[in-house]
């Protein structure tokens, strides 16, 4: 055995290249499509894992690192808030019109709220991770005019 007494020795697949129709920030973000390749490894589980919307760390067909990405939890709160007054007003609504029992009320809502915010929730990161990788983000830096660009 060469080398250091008890060293691994790993067999890493070589990145593929990227793809010439990389997918749109629509596609990436309705089918968990890496950015890059196109294959469906952006999340670490299926919809009703225990990794919600929880990103891979790399895309296992391409190598490309998900971690370089700062979506953050933005989304969470204003998918939230905003899918949280449309349940609200269609509750209203079926109140007012169809007057169901309150044991029905929370048979419909419930779920609906929790799966739509599951399910928008993976939608938004996704988006906003096909995004930063489609217009390069990175991190700010402040140019002083004095330096030379």
């Amino acid at each position: 055995m060469s080398g250091v007494a008890g060293a691994r020795r790993f067999i890493v697949a070589e990145p593929t290249p990227p793809t010439p129709n990389p997918p749109t920030i629509a596609q990436a973000a309705f089918q968990g499509l890496c950015p890059r390749c196109g294959q469906p490894h952006l999340f670490a589980g299926p919809l009703f894992s225990r990794h919600l919307a929880s990103f891979a760390d790399r895309c296992s067909a391409c190598g490309l690192d998900f971690t370089r990405f700062n979506v953050g939890d933005g989304p969470a709160a204003f998918l939230t808030l905003i899918l949280g007054t449309v349940i609200t007003i269609a509750a209203i609504v079926v109140e007012l019109t169809l007057h169901p029992p309150l044991w029905l009320h929370m048979l419909i809502w419930l779920p609906l709220t929790a799966i739509g915010v599951i399910y928008s929730l993976r939608l938004a990161k996704g988006a906003l991770m096909a995004a930063e990788y489609r217009n390069e983000a990175r991190e700010g830096a402040v140019v002083r005019p004095d330096e030379d660009a």
